[in-house]
């Protein structure tokens, strides 16, 4: 028996208007007041300034919010989320942007594989490192990207050769936590991932995960999840890190945010640790003691705190 295909848009409009299917409702309207009441919570809680030309992004990703909890007006919405911080949570889960891909900016990969895990190596076989290594990806989104790293680490240091590895994976966003725990993309996002990976660290679903690939037990052990804030005020336990990932996240704080955080993202920076930005990010308007080792790639600069020089906009002529 044929299947009977889905009825046009136009008849759906019409069906929707006599009452067969329901009607989407229209997204609340919001007053510009209510949006600057939003626009300073947003601000106090995640750092994320959003300019008035994103009022309609704001209403579209809320207004799901508003008709599931039944509510009005965004005067309700208010009123709501300033006295339930679960609701804070879930306003901010349906405010972040979790764009990603696996291996995305591919010479921060590029980087990794030829200049510094390689340096990492010498250094531990002369004695001046121990073979340990940690990684924080400050922004994982929904795992792409630790998962990536994950991937270059263990090419570069297999289990057999003894290293100790870990990465740090943290998010604002408490929903795209769940969909990277558990570590399961939709099969085409394999394009993204170079064949030698696919093949050594990843699985390819079958029966009902047909058309789905899952990180392996190799990727899944060495990561660990944590909701973390950036804009709170300081990371208790998180101790330091040989490599910090906060990319295309910072451009979405304003200045004085940016500054704040980068200056905690340093902190948990080893000594000789570097610092990876996203393509359209840079720290040379920022007041922190660092410099640039290749573009969007930091280390600090000299033996001093991270803190008061100027950053400079061009890349070191010696490699980290």
């Amino acid at each position: 028996m044929a299947a009977t295909p889905p009825p046009r848009p136009r008849r759906r409009r019409a069906a929707a208007a006599a009452g067969a299917f329901p009607a989407e409702p229209p997204a609340q309207l919001i007053a510009d007041r209510e949006f600057r009441l939003l626009q300073g919570l947003v601000h106090r809680e995640a750092g994320i300034w959003l300019a008035p030309v994103k009022k309609a992004l704001l209403v579209g990703r809320l207004a799901k919010r508003l008709r599931a909890l039944g509510l009005g007006d965004y005067r309700d919405y208010l009123d709501r989320v300033e006295c339930d911080p679960a609701e804070r949570v879930r306003m901010i889960d349906c405010l972040c942007t979790n764009e990603t891909h696996f291996f995305r900016e591919p010479r921060h990969f590029e980087f990794l594989a030829t200049r510094v895990f390689p340096r990492w190596r010498a250094e531990a076989e002369a004695g001046r490192r121990p073979r340990r290594a940690r990684l924080w990806s400050a922004a994982c989104s929904t795992g792409e990207e630790p998962c990536s790293l994950a991937m270059s680490l263990l090419s570069s240091f297999p289990p057999e050769v003894g290293w100790d590895l870990e990465i740090l994976a943290t998010d604002l966003s408490t929903r795209a936590l769940e969909a990277a725990r558990e570590a399961v993309w939709p099969l085409e996002k394999a394009a993204e991932i170079p064949a030698p990976h696919l093949k050594a660290w990843m699985l390819r679903g079958v029966g009902s995960q047909q058309g789905f690939m899952k990180a392996g037990p190799e990727i899944r052990s060495l990561v660990r999840f944590q909701r973390l804030n950036l804009n709170d005020r300081g990371w208790p336990g998180l101790g330091q890190f040989d490599l910090v990932f906060c990319r295309n996240v910072l451009i979405y704080f304003d200045p004085p945010t940016k500054e704040r955080v980068v200056g905690h993202l340093l902190d948990h920076l080893a000594a000789d640790g570097l610092l990876f930005l996203g393509h359209a990010e840079s720290l040379s308007s920022t007041g922190h003691c660092v410099r640039a080792v290749v573009p969007t790639v930091y280390a600090r600069a000299g033996d001093g705190a991270p803190g008061r020089a100027q950053a400079s906009g061009r890349p070191s002529a010696v490699a980290p």
